[in-house]
């Protein structure tokens, strides 16, 4: 019993050891001066409860996700989040991580009323970051 004991402690270490040492999933590098960043609302702006976000990008083209493209990646939108995701694992998609792999280039937000973060974040075919990460500058808006 011992041994069996053993042997199944020692297999679930192996096992523990290898998932902990996983591959991450390939990076594609960022094209050297890429830029993505919000068009509108502006920082600090008062909007509606329901309200259009326009996304810019700079040195880069827009490909859905699912597409492998060189030079290209699509948008994710991150509200209110504090730490950007983890480097070689996909975007998360919730509702703070909004996805527009069909390469959407605009969306309308509905927010609760309050004060929000927007920023956002293009990732390539597989909704990985680049490297380095391609994100704009966090905005705060103010829904009334």
């Amino acid at each position: 019993m011992k041994r069996m004991l053993l042997a199944l402690a020692l297999t679930t270490l192996t096992h523990a050891a290898v998932a902990a040492d996983a591959p991450v999933l390939p990076v594609t590098k960022a094209p050297a001066g890429a830029e993505v960043y919000i068009i509108s609302p502006k920082d600090g702006a008062t909007v509606k409860q329901e309200f259009t976000v326009e996304f810019g990008l700079k040195g880069m083209g827009v490909a859905p996700a699912g597409i492998k493209k060189d030079g290209t990646g699509h948008h994710h939108l991150l509200i209110d989040v504090q730490d950007q995701p983890v480097a070689g694992q996909p975007i998360p998609k919730d509702d703070n991580h909004v996805h527009f792999g069909n390469g959407q280039t605009e969306t309308t937000v509905k927010l609760k009323p309050g004060t929000h973060t927007l920023q956002l974040e293009l990732a390539d075919e597989n909704h990985v970051p680049f490297d380095p990460a391609l994100v704009s500058k966090k905005i705060t808006v103010h829904v009334k």
